[in-house]
């Protein structure tokens, strides 16, 4: 039944957006936003709809940090991991984060409360570290945001 579910609304996704340029990031996307991740069963769906192997949109779909796996918690924290904001503590921000929320990176937590993943770069390079927290970018990151947005996590 599931399957089925999972079939119809992939060929739904891939039936709207099968007609652009280079459509096959266009539909994970969409897929993802469909779901809240890439389900496994989607991707024979789609290489078959756009004549491609299942290796290439495997490939893809993995090489691409964004597009989830698994279903995301009802938050999603991306803490920025790149060269600006490693300079200015993130890996402490992000050590901070982790014990605080007790999960880890590409982790969600046992609730289902939040996501945390790492992202290597949120333009916010002035004011790092930084963060995203459901799309919101956050910058300055200190002990203080942390226990806001720990706190918004988890009520």
């Amino acid at each position: 039944m599931q399957a089925q579910s999972t079939e119809a609304r992939t060929v739904a996704v891939i039936a709207e957006m099968r007609g652009l340029e280079g459509p096959l990031l266009p539909i994970l996307h969409g897929i993802q936003h469909e779901f809240g991740y890439v389900p496994t069963e989607s991707l024979p769906i789609i290489a078959e709809a756009l004549n491609l192997s299942n290796a290439e949109v495997h490939g893809v779909a993995t090489f691409y940090h964004d597009y989830r796996k698994h279903p995301a918690g009802r938050h999603v924290l991306k803490l920025c991991q790149a060269e600006a904001c490693q300079s200015m503590g993130s890996d402490r921000i992000a050590a901070q984060v982790q014990a605080a929320l007790g999960i880890g990176f590409h982790e969600t937590a046992k609730d289902g409360s939040v996501t945390l993943e790492p992202v290597y770069c949120l333009g916010l390079c002035a004011c790092a570290p930084s963060a995203m927290l459901d799309g919101q970018p956050i910058g300055r990151v200190d002990a203080e945001t942390i226990a806001e947005i720990v706190a918004e996590v988890r009520s």
